[in-house]
């Protein structure tokens, strides 16, 4: 009788270790997706200043949309967790968005080798923090997803592990880009 119970505290003990350590495995993914996502945040930080440098003097009169791009940087720069620095991307995203609409008006400014090269550089960051936020989302997914099944959750609930936050997009993140295929001349 001892050794049954003795096997059954056994089964119990491990079945327990291993719930904890999925838990925490996927605890770390996600901690990691989110040290990715972050590293591609700070690349394109990093590139906005010269991309501005690099316009300025050719748009004195767009002073505005360079200082809503400087403004939501810096915004971008100092939000913390999750939530807060998706908000504050987005907004950095749209104030990008007016830049290179700004700066495809001026033939003469898209034609310099500095500016062209420094929106590549940052149309390719932006893609590699999509493909990290699409992982790191995944990994999100996974993790809360195993917290809510049982047995797991009681694991879960016991070790107080919490849910992650989603990297969401917001409404202006899943507006549809107005594309104009027209083959007009500028002027």
């Amino acid at each position: 009788m001892t050794a049954i119970v003795l096997a059954a505290l056994a089964v119990l003990i491990g079945w327990v270790v291993v719930g904890y350590n999925r838990l925490v495995k996927l605890r770390n993914r996600v901690a990691n997706g989110w040290k990715q996502i972050d590293v591609q945040l700070k690349r394109r930080h990093d590139l906005i200043p010269a991309l501005v440098a690099a316009v300025k003097g050719a748009l004195e009169f767009e002073q505005d949309t360079l200082t809503k791009v400087t403004e939501a940087r810096g915004r971008a720069m100092a939000a913390h967790g999750v939530g807060q620095t998706a908000a504050a991307e987005s907004a950095l995203t749209q104030a990008l968005r007016q830049l290179v609409a700004v700066v495809e008006r001026y033939p003469e400014l898209r034609a310099q080798s500095n500016v062209s090269q420094l929106q590549e550089e940052l149309t390719t960051t932006e893609n590699q923090i999509a493909f990290s936020r699409q992982h790191y989302n995944d990994v999100v997914m996974s993790y809360n997803t195993l917290q809510q099944l049982f047995p797991a959750n009681l694991i879960a609930g016991v070790f107080r592990f919490e849910e992650a936050d989603y990297f969401a997009a917001d409404e202006a993140d899943r507006a549809v880009p107005r594309v104009d295929l027209s083959l007009r001349t500028q002027a």
